[in-house]
């Protein structure tokens, strides 16, 4: 095993959970009816604007969902909104879970989460992401009030895990935030979510020398 890495930090969606990825996808999974191209559009590009501010905090559930439902121009309700909201989470990827779990059996290593994400999406994480639950160090945007990339958003999470620097592996599936992690010193690598995300951890962890290859 790796001598320095001592700790293994994952994002949430996209790494652990599979998400929707648009608009139309969200009103699939949720039961809604898409709507024009347009007003889907504006609702995602509405979301991804006030995220920021919904993700740290700053902006009530309600408040979200009105401000989106209002972009469409009355094509989504504000109970339509919500819905797919609920419903942009998905299911957790094949072998994550036991990935974590033979992480946890290190007693040198300890496993983190940082994300950026919501209260009402985080209050269904044991539910809905028993892996990224079993987890020991969980910390998200919104409890911080500080997101990814932000560099402030990095140093609160290391004084909670006692760990710092290129003692950090760190896996998530956006390349600004793996590159603003490395840029704070941490080690980090790019998953990408279109493909098994359990393997891609694996083969940064084996060639780390953290885990033996072939060990499931």
């Amino acid at each position: 095993m790796s001598d320095d890495i001592r700790h293994i930090c994952f994002d949430w969606g996209g790494v652990i959970l599979k998400i929707c990825r648009t608009w139309e996808e969200g009103c699939i999974n949720a039961g809604v009816p898409k709507q024009t191209k347009k007003a889907g559009a504006a609702c995602y590009k509405k979301m991804l604007a006030i995220d920021p501010r919904y993700q740290t905090g700053q902006m009530s559930d309600k408040a979200f969902f009105r401000s989106i439902a209002k972009a469409s121009e009355e094509a989504f309700s504000i109970e339509d909104v919500e819905k797919i909201h609920n419903a942009w989470l998905l299911e957790e990827y094949s072998g994550v879970g036991d990935l974590i779990d033979e992480l946890n059996e290190y007693a040198d290593l300890t496993t983190g989460l940082l994300s950026n994400t919501n209260v009402m999406h985080w209050d269904r994480m044991e539910e809905d992401s028993p892996s990224a639950f079993a987890i020991e160090h969980k910390h998200a945007s919104h409890l911080f009030g500080l997101a990814k990339p932000d560099e402030k958003a990095f140093a609160a999470y290391e004084r909670r895990v006692n760990a710092a620097g290129a003692q950090i592996l760190f896996f998530d599936d956006s390349i600004e935030h793996v590159e603003a992690a490395r840029k704070f010193g941490w080690l980090a690598e790019q998953i990408d979510h279109t493909k098994c995300t359990a393997s891609q951890m694996r083969g940064h962890l084996e060639r780390l020398m953290i885990l033996e290859p072939g060990t499931v």
